[in-house]
């Protein structure tokens, strides 16, 4: 393959371009690929022991509290007080540390009393807390 002539009349850049490394980058893939091919899909038939375990986990507690759009926080149904949430969080967190909380908040609701739910149940120790939307 010629990159150039001697004589000085032709300015033009080289127009060609070197395919001879792509091909031997090429043909070296495809050896190592032919070679390794086998070796992944061979396989070792071994009898393994059975055993059988119970699930002995239990399913963490759910606290439900929802937010109106009124701005009223229902804890499970039941109308409460805000000043009254951490003490509930509280108390959720001692009987159960992976007691989980669902929030439920209408659209309309103001975002700081996400917010001041959302503190009061981290302040009390409640990590897992889910918000829960309407999937329609």
């Amino acid at each position: 393959m010629a990159f150039g002539g001697f004589d000085q009349s032709d300015n033009a850049p080289m127009s060609e371009i070197n395919t001879t490394p792509l091909v031997d980058v090429m043909l070296v893939l495809l050896v190592v690929f032919i070679v390794t091919a086998p070796v992944m899909t061979h396989s070792i038939r071994v009898d393994l022991p059975k055993a059988k375990a119970e699930v002995t986990q239990t399913p963490p507690a759910v606290l439900q509290v929802t937010l109106t759009a009124a701005g009223q926080i229902e804890w499970e149904k039941t109308p409460v007080r805000a000043d009254e949430l951490q003490a509930r969080f509280a108390a959720a967190v001692a009987k159960d540390a992976q007691t989980e909380l669902h929030l439920l908040a209408d659209k309309n609701v103001r975002y700081e009393l996400i917010a001041q739910t959302m503190s009061a149940a981290r302040q009390a120790g409640l990590t897992k807390i889910g918000l829960l939307t309407d999937g329609n």
